[in-house]
């Protein structure tokens, strides 16, 4: 695996070894209490997970770990109770050098960071909970859990999806539709522990009550909790905050209940805030790009012909072929808009015969499509980007005819003597962008 911080072990005061991971510098110390499962190398091939805590680094040194029972920490110790994982904890901090540390509990790692701020408060600088709860199931007075007889009957319907992933739309149904989310999911929770370790955990989440410790704790915190979140519902995390003196409580747009997943940037910017009293400003990286639009022609009435099932088949067969053309010409996916792409290149060459690829590759599927070629300059944000470059690509592809690659003059100059052949298309005003602009077909 690529990039994957050096695991260390920390021994707890029974004898458990505990993995963790060390990624920036701080202050603050930050460490991160995961929920049921975790696997501090298998986390770091997931994008939004690697995103997320690259993230959480650059304004902390953040330390990661495996409780006793998963991932890369000793295995053979069964169910722990909340007082052996704060023990955990405990090792971690004294293991990383740390005397005072930012917890950040997610969902069900909330219960134990809070009974850790409250067993050892000298050792904790501030709560960050996110998905959280104090109690797992409905009591008289905690009316919006589910009753622990119906988490029971729902947990047994849906066990066979909980390895395979395919339950990803309840944890993240922004990933409902990600195939490449789902494997990871399901490769992430096989790999981090074992069918029966996850069950005896299940019979000890559904006692899960820390309620009483709220009053003690004393130290600042905030409470993030998506409005939407179909795990854990928000009125938990908003009740959490109110009997914790002086906590704030964030409620994000979203339904998503892993913090990576979404809009991870916001929640993000919310803990870099509480922690440091600024968030975090990206500056765009700017680098020379050819940028390529695609779309189906007559999208629309192919879709009517076809009907909504087989179009999807048929669109689905689409992004197969764009996608593997990409790869063979090193483009890289930024997105894609229903029925078309858009894609970059570090060299316009490539950009060219990818496209010429398309068309040829797509006509035996009853696929026409027009592309439009663009090199400039262009921001790098994130994985999305930006700038004038992109916006001429886009006003170049609308040029395009039906079955056309259509380029700017900029291009034709970048690739001479690579052996293409054009036919001048005249100069054209572009839409929102100044002056005229001289375009040419690609012969294909």
């Amino acid at each position: 695996m690529e990039n994957v911080p050096d695991t260390a072990y920390a021994v707890t005061s029974d004898g458990v070894h505990i993995a963790h991971q060390v990624v920036g510098v701080g202050p603050p110390d930050l460490v991160v209490v995961e929920g049921f499962i975790s696997h501090l190398d298998i986390a770091w091939e997931d994008p939004g997970v690697r995103s997320f805590r690259e993230g959480l680094s650059s304004f902390s040194r953040s330390i990661f770990f495996d409780k006793r029972g998963v991932g890369l920490s000793d295995r053979a110790t069964g169910a722990a109770t909340l007082e052996e994982r704060t023990d955990d904890i405990l090792a971690v901090l004294d293991a990383t050098g740390c005397e005072r540390a930012v917890l950040m509990g997610l969902s069900e790692g909330a219960p134990t960071a809070l009974l850790f701020a409250a067993t050892y408060p000298e050792r904790v600088q501030a709560l960050v909970l996110h998905g959280a709860m104090a109690r797992s199931t409905w009591a008289h007075d905690y009316p919006w859990a589910t009753p622990a007889a119906d988490v029971l009957e729902a947990a047994a319907w849906f066990e066979p999806d909980l390895f395979s992933g395919t339950d990803i739309e309840i944890w993240a149904p922004s990933l409902a539709d990600d195939e490449r989310a789902m494997a990871w999911l399901g490769r992430f929770r096989r790999s981090s522990i074992s069918p029966g370790v996850l069950a005896e955990l299940f019979l000890v989440f559904l006692e899960i009550d820390v309620r009483a410790v709220l009053p003690t704790i004393a130290v600042p915190t905030l409470v993030l909790h998506r409005r939407g979140d179909r795990v854990v519902n928000r009125h938990a995390g908003e009740w959490l905050a109110q009997q914790i003196t002086g906590a704030r409580y964030v409620e994000v747009p979203g339904q998503d209940h892993f913090p990576w997943t979404g809009d991870g940037r916001r929640i993000l910017d919310e803990i870099e805030e509480f922690l440091t009293g600024a968030r975090h400003v990206d500056e765009p990286d700017r680098v020379l790009a050819t940028v390529l639009f695609t779309d189906i022609v007559t999208s629309t009435e192919l879709a009517a012909a076809l009907g909504d099932r087989d179009w999807r088949v048929k669109l689905d067969e689409h992004d197969t072929v764009v996608r593997r053309s990409l790869g063979r010409h090193r483009g890289v996916e930024i997105k894609t808009m229903g029925d078309g792409f858009l894609a970059t290149f570090d060299g316009p060459g490539r950009a060219i015969r990818c496209a010429i690829e398309l068309h040829e590759a797509l006509a035996p599927l009853g696929i026409r499509v027009r592309a439009g070629l663009h090199t400039g300059e262009v921001e790098v944000r994130g994985s999305d980007v930006g700038g004038i470059a992109v916006h001429l690509a886009a006003r170049v592809l609308a040029a395009a005819a039906p079955g056309e690659v259509l380029v700017s003059r900029t291009v034709t100059d970048l690739v001479a003597g690579a052996g293409f052949n054009f036919q001048a298309r005249g100069r054209q005003v572009l839409k929102g962008v100044p002056g005229e602009w001289e375009l040419f077909a690609v012969e294909v």
